[in-house]
C-alpha cells in the first residue's frame, strides 16, 4: 500500500530541485555573469546594506554614483531580499544582470559588476517592490 503522503513530499523535492538551477549570483559574494566584456573592474566596491526592520524593507542607501566597472556589494542584515534591474524599469539598457537568487542569511553578501553601460539604472528587491524598496544608481 503506498503512503498518501509520498506524492506530495516527491513533488516538493522536485520543486526545490527546479529552483536549485543557475543563478544570477549564489549569495556568497559570487557575482553574476552580466555586462560588457571590455568593461574592467575598478576594485572599488560600494556597499549597499538590505534589512526588514520597524521603518519597512530598504536599501542603504537607495541612491548613489558609481563609476563603471565599480562593485554593487548587497549585504543582507535582517529579511529575505534580492536584486533586480528589471528591463521595464531600465529601457533602452542591455547587458543588464539577472535577478539575484534570494539572500536569507544574515551577513549574506552578493556583488553586481556595474560594467553594464554608462547612465541611470534602477532596480528593486522583488519580494518588496509594491513596498517602496527600489533604489537607484547612476554610472559615470
Amino acid at each position: 500500500m503506498r503512503s498518501p503522503i509520498r506524492l506530495p513530499i516527491t513533488l516538493a523535492l522536485i520543486a526545490l530541485a527546479a529552483c536549485g538551477g543557475e543563478k544570477a549570483g549564489d549569495g556568497k559574494g559570487t557575482a553574476p555573469k552580466s555586462g560588457s566584456p571590455s568593461a574592467k573592474l575598478t576594485g572599488r566596491a560600494i556597499e549597499v546594506t538590505v534589512t526588514s526592520d520597524a521603518k519597512g524593507n530598504y536599501f542603504e542607501p537607495n541612491r548613489f554614483e558609481a563609476h563603471e566597472g565599480d562593485v554593487m556589494r548587497v549585504r543582507l542584515i535582517t529579511g529575505v531580499h534580492n536584486v533586480n534591474f528589471l528591463p521595464d524599469s531600465n529601457p533602452g539598457k542591455t547587458g543588464l544582470p539577472a535577478p539575484s537568487a534570494l539572500l536569507q542569511l544574515p551577513g549574506q553578501t552578493l556583488e553586481i559588476p556595474l560594467t553594464f553601460g554608462k547612465g541611470d539604472f534602477y532596480f528593486q528587491c522583488d519580494p518588496h517592490a509594491l513596498l517602496g524598496m527600489k533604489g537607484h544608481v547612476h554610472v559615470d
